[in-house]
């Protein structure tokens, strides 16, 4: 990213600020926070805020005054269970406490309705790729550019619309589209959008690649083909976090499940939670590789920051 300890030391107030409101986002006492803590909000959220920060203003200047500025779309591509949504999270907060109105989608919010499932299910016979939602062709595609492309347009004082939202823990862990009347609504005008995803930005691959790793792969990456269109060339500025091993992900969404069940939520058992990262798995491995050492579908090298980070989600630090 560029920042060295003088450029830190320029904006040392700031640094402080952005610290001390994080730490009462995740109600902490700041004077007494643990080295993971520290390195994961002053080498991690609040490095990735002072560039997203950088981003937004490249944004701007490509518009002349007095011209209506579409809101930045920047896309966190992030394998399930690492922490991308407590990074947007976060991220959401700080542009709120200064001043920029911002609105978060996940490619979760896209997924088919349970009915639409059913129906995916019924086409893909003998498919466990796409029995369950996650796959490429589990999304309802039109749905995500009719949204995507209207909160590009809500960059007026008065104008509103409803993010959709997914309800995970409906028919018993399967999910479906949350009713309507739940949805938070957001107005404008937007600086910038916060659009997260487990397979953002994954490219389609040859047909003997694919079918190397799980020949069920086959029609996922078939579907894949259609998903830039609908999401990827809506977004102009990614954060990707890479992980060392796709193995992590079956243990971090346990810890998810968990915490749903504890929360009196029905979420899945830890047997469900097996089989469901399992359907995951062949595309990590196929796409992964390609998405680290290229950048996302569509992606351009000054906007793209890549995040390497270990199995207790903490940035891995270069010296």
């Amino acid at each position: 990213m560029g920042l060295t300890q003088e450029k830190v030391a320029e904006s040392i107030d700031k640094w402080l600020f952005y610290g001390s409101k994080l730490c009462r986002l995740f109600q902490l006492d700041e004077l007494y926070l643990t080295t993971p803590q520290k390195a994961r909000f002053y080498h991690y959220y609040i490095p990735v805020f002072v560039w997203c920060e950088d981003q937004i203003s490249q944004h701007a200047s490509k518009f002349k005054d007095g011209e209506e500025i579409p809101p930045l779309v920047i896309g966190f591509s992030a394998p399930q269970g690492c922490g991308k949504t407590t990074l947007v999270f976060a991220l959401d907060y700080l542009f709120r406490i200064t001043g920029r109105n911002s609105a978060t989608l996940s490619i979760d919010d896209f997924y088919l309705t349970a009915e639409g499932q059913a129906e995916l299910r019924e086409q893909n016979p003998g498919n466990t790729l796409l029995e369950l939602r996650g796959n490429a062709g589990s999304h309802d595609l039109p749905f995500s550019v009719e949204t995507l492309t209207a909160l590009t347009k809500l960059t007026k004082e008065g104008m509103k619309m409803k993010l959709p939202r997914y309800d995970k823990s409906a028919y018993g862990g399967r999910g479906d589209r949350a009713d309507s009347s739940t949805w938070p609504e957001v107005e404008g005008p937007l600086t910038v959008v916060l659009y997260e995803g487990w397979m953002l930005g994954f490219k389609p691959l040859a047909n003997e690649v694919v079918k190397a790793v799980d020949p069920q792969l086959e029609r996922v990456n078939k579907n894949l083909e259609a998903y830039y269109d609908a999401w990827d060339k809506f977004i102009k500025a990614w954060i990707v976090i890479k992980i060392q091993d796709p193995s992590c992900v079956y243990q971090w969404r346990l810890q998810a499940e968990i915490a749903m069940r504890q929360a009196g939520k029905p979420g899945m058992s830890d047997e469900e939670v097996k089989d469901f990262v399992s359907r995951y798995l062949p595309a990590y491995k196929a796409y992964l590789p390609t998405l680290y050492s290229e950048g996302p579908n569509g992606s351009h090298p000054n906007h793209l920051l890549l995040i390497e980070i270990d199995e207790a989600r903490n940035p891995i630090l270069g010296i």
